[in-house]
């Protein structure tokens, strides 16, 4: 058991990195040709800068900057931007942010610092490790569960991160990409979840 967890220890502080940076900057090469031609289209199609920056909770609930193609315009889904969600389209420029190090290829989503400001100490050991472009919660269901059945999933991630783990869990993201829940509009989910953990969570927000 001591020796699974050194084992565990090591590969999330040091081998992990390395196959982030080795990944990313692999998947770079590969998709930004894609990538290119994405950005154009939604200049072309939704007339908007295609690439925005927004702030989320990092490891250790630090706030970090993660790269997102433009799929929204004047608080609405864009046309183009409604296909992009639905394949996860969008999330591809995250792998900027897992090759300049403030994300990982597998971990807990970065959320919105709303959502940081709400957990109790325990869901808060949810950012001990990077945030991840996909996770455990996105293979089991993604949106279709609640918002502490995510948590739960990511907390199990904390605990029992590993190689086969982050493989398995690549692996099984493959058949995640379509999703036609990204039709759902952000802020709705967002507020029902946000609305979730203020009545649940035992340590409220001192205003």
């Amino acid at each position: 058991m001591k020796t699974s967890y050194k084992y565990e220890r090591i590969y999330n502080r040091y081998i992990k990195r390395v196959f982030d940076l080795f990944f990313s900057f692999f998947l770079l090469i590969l998709f930004l040709p894609f990538m290119v031609l994405i950005g154009i289209l939604i200049i072309l199609i939704d007339h908007i800068f295609p690439i925005y920056t927004q702030i989320r909770t990092g490891k250790d609930g630090k706030n970090i900057k993660i790269f997102k193609f433009r799929t929204m315009k004047d608080h609405e889904i864009t046309r183009f931007g409604v296909l992009l969600r639905r394949f996860s389209i969008d999330e591809f420029p995250q792998i900027i942010n897992v090759f300049l190090g403030s994300m990982s290829l597998v971990g807990p989503r970065p959320w919105i610092v709303e959502y940081y400001e709400r957990f109790n100490m325990e869901q808060k050991r949810r950012v001990l490790v990077k945030p991840g472009i996909v996770g455990l919660a996105q293979i089991n269901g993604r949106n279709k569960i609640s918002i502490h059945e995510k948590i739960s999933y990511d907390l199990e991630y904390v605990s029992h991160v590993s190689f086969l783990l982050d493989f398995s869990i690549l692996l099984k993201s493959i058949f995640c990409f379509y999703s036609d829940e990204n039709d759902i509009h952000p802020d709705d989910y967002i507020q029902k979840e946000l609305m979730v953990l203020d009545k649940n969570c035992k340590k409220k927000i001192v205003n």
